[in-house]
C-alpha cells in the first residue's frame, strides 16, 4: 500500500484546493484506484449529510467510482457532539475506522484537512497532525501568502513545517501558495536555503481569485435574464457601478468588469453591451439592481447585441449589493472546469511534480486506464514542448482546447484567423488567451491571420514551386494559401510550426489534401493511413486503418500494419500485430482472407523482429481462453494490442461499436506517414479530444523519424 498524503494548512485563505487538485493529478498517473476522503465536512444543513464541493469535483474529474457517503467522515456537529461525550480519542478512533474502510479498496487517498473556517477545534493544526499520524500519511502543509509581506511567508512556512515535524509528522513538502508574483523568487530561495525538505512557491492568480458570474448570481440571489452556461461560466474580474452618463461611464469599463447599474437606466445596458460586442472592452455581464426589469424592447436588443452574455437583476439596491459581492472569491467546483485547469496549470508550473512524486513513494500500476494514458500523453507533450498551429482559430471548442493547453504548458500554439476576431470570440467565450510573450517558461500563443501575414508572399512561391507540374503560379497560390489548411499546412513545412491539428469544422479532406501535396508521405512509408487509441478499462489498445484506406491492397495493409507497430511503441504501447479476417489461422479460404494471409506474409519478411498473427479473428485476437482453442501457442493470439482491419467498413465500425458498447476512450485518428505530423479531428469532436490530439500530434514532433514512419 503507498503512503496517502494528507493536504493541510495553518489558516484560511491559502487556497490550497489548487494544491489539492494538483496533487491528485499527480496520484491518478501514476495508479487507477485514488480514494478521496475528508474526515470533517460541513453539514448542508441541520441533520443534513455533509458535502464538501472540493470533494465533489475530485470524485467527478477523476472519475471516482466510489460511493460519495464513504468519502467523508463526519460532519463538524456530529464530531462536536461526539468529541463533548465520550473524549477525542473517541473521535479520532472514529475518523481512523472511516478511513481505513475506504483506504481498502484504494491504492493511495488523498485526504483533505480541515478547513479552519467555522470549526470549533480547539488547535486545529494538532488534531490535522495526529489525524495524518493515524492515517500513516504523508502531510503537506499549505501555507497561504496572499497580501503578505515576503518575510512573513517565509516566517509561516518555517514554524509551520517545524510544527508539524514536532507533532510527529512525516512531511512531504512545504507549499507557499498565493504569494505576490514579484516576491516568488526571494521567498523560494530562501525557503529552499532554510528548509531541510523541499519547498515550493505558488504566485497568486487573479483568475482563480475571481468569482465566476455563476457564483455571484448563486451568492445573491439574483433572477437570470439572458445569459447562457458560457456567459454564465466567465470570470468576474473587477465591478463598475454605474451612476455616471454613458460617455463618461464607457472609459471606466474594462476587461472582464461586471457592470452593476439600476435597471431603469437603458443607456448603460446597452452600451455596456454595444462595448463588449465591439471588444472593447469584454465585459464579464450586467447586474441590475432595486428589482428593475428593463422593457421588452431593451432586451430584445440586449440579446441581439451580445449573445450568450449573462444579465441578471437583484432586488436590493447597490449599496447592500455591493457589500455581498466585495468579499466573494472564486472556488474550484465541479460546475467550474476551466478553474480547475487553471490551477493545475499554475501547479505544475511551479511545483516540481517529478520530485513530488518520487517523494511520495507511488509504485505504477500495471493496468493502464483511459486517465492514466491521456495523463501520460499531456506529460511527455509538456516535457519536451512544441509549436502546434490550429486552422480552426474562431471555433469555440478549439478556443477553449487552446486555454487548456497553454494553461497546462502543453505546447506552444499559433490559431489562425484575424486577431481582433480570435480574441473578441475568446472574451465572448470567457476564454483569457495570453498574449504574445507573456509568461516566463510560459506556453506562448500567436494569432496569425494568413490574409495580411507576411509568411503570404512565401508561402505562395514556396506551393508554386511545388504545384508547377500542375501548372500553379505565384498568382494563383496568393489565392491558394490564405486557406487556413493550406497556410497551416505551410507553416509545418517550412519549420515554423512543428505540427498541425485541424477537422473541428473542416472536412477530412480538406485536412489531409493540403499534407498530401505539401508535406508528402515520409520514404519508408507507402501510404498515409491512421489508428486510434482505444482506452479500454485496464488497458489501450491501437486500432488501425479506421479513417483513411477504404479498401488496402495486401502491401498496403502490411504496410499499416508496420506503421502502426511502430507508432503503438512510440506511445508505450508493446506492439503484438493482429491481422484481422474473419477467419484464423487455416481454417477459412476466400479473396478476403488471402489478402490477410499474403499481408501477414509481407510483414514477418519486412519486419522479422515483429510479433505478427493472421489471419485472426477478433476474438481470438483479445480472449487468451478463445486464442487457447483456435491458435494455442501463439505469441500474439490473445495478447494482441495492434489490431489491423482488413478495410475500412470493418475498422470504422467496429471502433465505434467498441468506443460506444464498451465504454471506451477513442484517441484519434492519428495519421501516420507524413514527413511531419499533421491530424485530422471528428467534426464532433470534443474540448478533451482535441486536447489530446493536439498532445499527441506534439509527442509525434518530438520524434521526427518515429512520426515519419
Amino acid at each position: 500500500m503507498a503512503r496517502s498524503v494528507y493536504v493541510t494548512g495553518i489558516d484560511r485563505g491559502d487556497g490550497r484546493q489548487a494544491v489539492e487538485l494538483g496533487v491528485m493529478e499527480l496520484l491518478t498517473r501514476q495508479v487507477d484506484r485514488v480514494g478521496v476522503f475528508r474526515p470533517l465536512v460541513h453539514a448542508a444543513g441541520p441533520g443534513e449529510p455533509g458535502s464538501d464541493h472540493v470533494v465533489e469535483l475530485l470524485r467527478n474529474r477523476y472519475r471516482l467510482d466510489l460511493p460519495s457517503a464513504e468519502l467523508y467522515g463526519l460532519t463538524y456537529e456530529e464530531a462536536a457532539a461526539l468529541q463533548a461525550a465520550q473524549g477525542q480519542d473517541e473521535l479520532v478512533s472514529t475518523l481512523v475506522d472511516r478511513f481505513r474502510a475506504l483506504e481498502r479498496k484504494c491504492q493511495t487517498v488523498l485526504v483533505l484537512g480541515t478547513d479552519f473556517a467555522d470549526t470549533n477545534i480547539p488547535d486545529e493544526l494538532a488534531f490535522n497532525a495526529r489525524l495524518a499520524n493515524e492515517f500513516g500519511a504523508w502531510v503537506l502543509p499549505v501555507v497561504g501568502g496572499h497580501d503578505e509581506d515576503p518575510q512573513a511567508v517565509i516566517a509561516e512556512v518555517r514554524n509551520a513545517h517545524r510544527a508539524y515535524r514536532d507533532l510527529g509528522c512525516s512531511t512531504l513538502a512545504m507549499i507557499a501558495n498565493r504569494v505576490a508574483p514579484a516576491a516568488k523568487q526571494q521567498i523560494q530561495r530562501a525557503l529552499t536555503e532554510k528548509l531541510p525538505i523541499p519547498a515550493y512557491v505558488i504566485p497568486e492568480e487573479p483568475a482563480l481569485a475571481a468569482p465566476t458570474v455563476a457564483q455571484l448570481v448563486e451568492a445573491t440571489g439574483a433572477e437570470v435574464l439572458l445569459g447562457d452556461a458560457a456567459g454564465l461560466a466567465r470570470d468576474v474580474r473587477s465591478f463598475v457601478f454605474g451612476g455616471a452618463m454613458l460617455p463618461t461611464f464607457l472609459t471606466a469599463l474594462t476587461e472582464g468588469a461586471l457592470v452593476v447599474t439600476p435597471g431603469d437606466r437603458a443607456d448603460l445596458v446597452i452600451g455596456s453591451l454595444a462595448a463588449h460586442a465591439a471588444g472593447a472592452p469584454p465585459i464579464a455581464g450586467v447586474l441590475l439592481t432595486l428589482g428593475q426589469h428593463p422593457g421588452p424592447n431593451v432586451m430584445a436588443l440586449a440579446a441581439r447585441l451580445a449573445p450568450g452574455t449573462p444579465v441578471a437583476v437583484v432586488p436590493e439596491g447597490s449599496w447592500i449589493t455591493a457589500a455581498a459581492l466585495t468579499h466573494l472569491e472564486g472556488r474550484l467546483t465541479s460546475a467550474s472546469p476551466r478553474k480547475a485547469e487553471i490551477a493545475l496549470g499554475l501547479f505544475e508550473l511551479h511545483v516540481d511534480t517529478a520530485e513530488l512524486t518520487s517523494r511520495i513513494e507511488l509504485s505504477r500500476s500495471e493496468r493502464v486506464t483511459p486517465m492514466m494514458f491521456e495523463h501520460e500523453l499531456l506529460e511527455r507533450a509538456r516535457a519536451a514542448r512544441r509549436h502546434v498551429v490550429l486552422p480552426e482559430g474562431t471555433e469555440e471548442r478549439v478556443l477553449r482546447a487552446a486555454e487548456v493547453l497553454l494553461r497546462r504548458n502543453i505546447c506552444d500554439l499559433t490559431l489562425l484567423g484575424d486577431p481582433d476576431s480570435v480574441r473578441r470570440k475568446a472574451a465572448s467565450l470567457g476564454i483569457d488567451l495570453p498574449h504574445e510573450g507573456a509568461g516566463q517558461n510560459r506556453a506562448q500563443i500567436r494569432i496569425v491571420d494568413p490574409a495580411t501575414s507576411p509568411l503570404r508572399q512565401q508561402f505562395a512561391e514556396h506551393y508554386t514551386r511545388l504545384r508547377a507540374h500542375k501548372g500553379m503560379t505565384v498568382e494563383l497560390a496568393l489565392d491558394v494559401v490564405t486557406d487556413v489548411s493550406y497556410f497551416g499546412t505551410l507553416m509545418v513545412q517550412e519549420g515554423i510550426a512543428d505540427g498541425m491539428v485541424s477537422g473541428a469544422v473542416h472536412s477530412t479532406a480538406a485536412t489531409i489534401r493540403p499534407a498530401f501535396e505539401v508535406i508528402k508521405t515520409s520514404p519508408g512509408a507507402a501510404i498515409v493511413s491512421s489508428v486510434f487509441f482505444m482506452c479500454l478499462a485496464d488497458k489501450v489498445l491501437v486500432y488501425g486503418d479506421c479513417a483513411v484506406n477504404p479498401d488496402p491492397d495486401a502491401q498496403q495493409l502490411a504496410d499499416i500494419a508496420i506503421q502502426s507497430a511502430e507508432t503503438a511503441a512510440q506511445f508505450g504501447v508493446e506492439p503484438r500485430v493482429a491481422m484481422l479476417s474473419y477467419s484464423t489461422g487455416t481454417s477459412g479460404s476466400g479473396a478476403d482472407v488471402e489478402k490477410v494471409r499474403k499481408a501477414t506474409e509481407l510483414v514477418r519478411g519486412l519486419r522479422p523482429d515483429l510479433l505478427v498473427e493472421g489471419p485472426i479473428q477478433y476474438d481470438a485476437a483479445v480472449d487468451a481462453h478463445v486464442a487457447a482453442t483456435k491458435l494455442p501457442g501463439s505469441p500474439v493470439a490473445g495478447r494482441a494490442t495492434v489490431l489491423i482491419f482488413p478495410d475500412l467498413n470493418t475498422g470504422n465500425n467496429t471502433y465505434k461499436a467498441v468506443q460506444r458498447s464498451a465504454g471506451a476512450v477513442a484517441v484519434g485518428p492519428v495519421l501516420q506517414g507524413l514527413r511531419k505530423p499533421v491530424n485530422d479531428l471528428s467534426r464532433g469532436a470534443l474540448v478533451e479530444d482535441i486536447v489530446n490530439t493536439v498532445a499527441i500530434t506534439a509527442i509525434q514532433s518530438q520524434n521526427p523519424e518515429g512520426a515519419a514512419k
